[in-house]
């Protein structure tokens, strides 16, 4: 086809959709990725093929000026680079999720790291997140935060729904305090960063749910209290989270251990996965995740955000 019949097929698309449209009164989602992804592919077409994809901004002049005219700013020039752009960097149709609107994958058009785009689409059919809770996520850096996670695989979730811890775990976590909170002592301060963190679970990762803060524990004689106990739905397993105000030390893994090894034999259910857990700390040791005997003891920081 030449240039005027690719143009013909784009309005022709554009119409049946602008029309339909207007007779329904709940516009599906999944129909304007579909038909944003069409155009794209169509004026990389128009254009010979992806190499010369960047070189059509005539053409997109262009059509712009008269499909805006017809059917409106949906249109535009931007917004016709924007579809173009949606296709080369997802080709196959398929892979769109209709969890995700127009709105959320238009932000995510600038990420150019598949594994980074990845992560944050998982992000938001876990967490049903909005557009404007996807704008807090990516500017907190939460992918590049990641600490365990392979970044070199992340896969989608409805291509591989198998999550992991390290595929949650964020460092540092960051923890939104107000300039007075530097000055408090070491006990007031475990007490204002746990109950932020009851608050944040999406700062800690997907799926956690709260079972207890100081939640205690009866080891022979002693009475133990464990800083934060979660279950983990999307891991079917629970998190025992120790923190720690000061700077790590080696013992605190032994503290953290004998807490997962009680939760082990006295909470968890058979049909339950091995106790993970998390030691958070104001300043990591590099070795220690090396070192450590378990492999579901696992070690992050948190940074305090001053407001």
């Amino acid at each position: 086809m030449d240039e005027q019949e690719y143009y013909v097929e784009v309005k022709n698309l554009i119409e049946n959709y602008e029309v339909n449209s207007r007779v329904r009164v709940l516009q599906d989602n999944s129909e304007r990725l579909g038909i944003n992804w069409k155009i794209g592919k169509l004026i990389v077409e128009a254009q010979k093929g992806n190499k010369r994809a960047g070189y059509g901004d005539n053409l997109i002049k262009k059509w712009s000026l008269s499909l805006s005219k017809l059917y409106g700013k949906s249109y535009s020039k931007r917004n016709l680079m924007l579809y173009r752009s949606f296709y080369l960097l997802y080709p196959n149709v398929n892979t769109l999720c209709s969890h995700l609107t127009w709105s959320h994958y238009r932000l995510l058009l600038s990420i150019k790291n598949e594994n980074e785009r990845n992560y944050y689409i998982n992000q938001v059919i876990l967490n049903h997140l909005s557009v404007r809770e996807l704008i807090n996520l990516i500017k907190s850096k939460a992918y590049e935060r990641l600490s365990y996670a392979d970044k070199e695989n992340i896969k989608l979730i409805e291509n591989n729904s198998t999550l992991t811890i390290e595929d949650m775990i964020k460092d540092p976590i960051l923890i939104k305090a107000n300039k007075e909170t530097n000055k408090l002592d070491e006990k007031t301060l475990h007490k204002y960063i746990i109950s932020m963190l009851e608050e944040r679970f999406l700062e800690l990762g997907t799926g956690f749910a709260l079972i207890g803060h100081e939640y205690k524990i009866k080891i022979g004689n002693r009475v133990f209290k464990i800083d934060l106990l979660f279950f983990n739905y999307e891991l079917n397993c629970f998190i025992v989270i120790e923190l720690k105000v000061k700077e790590y030390h080696p013992k605190d893994i032994g503290q953290l251990q004998l807490y997962v090894n009680y939760a082990n034999q006295n909470i968890k259910k058979s049909y339950h996965k091995d106790t993970i857990g998390l030691l958070i700390v104001k300043k990591k040791d590099k070795y220690v995740i090396e070192y450590t005997t378990s492999k579901n003891i696992f070690v992050t920081t948190y940074k305090l955000m001053l407001i």
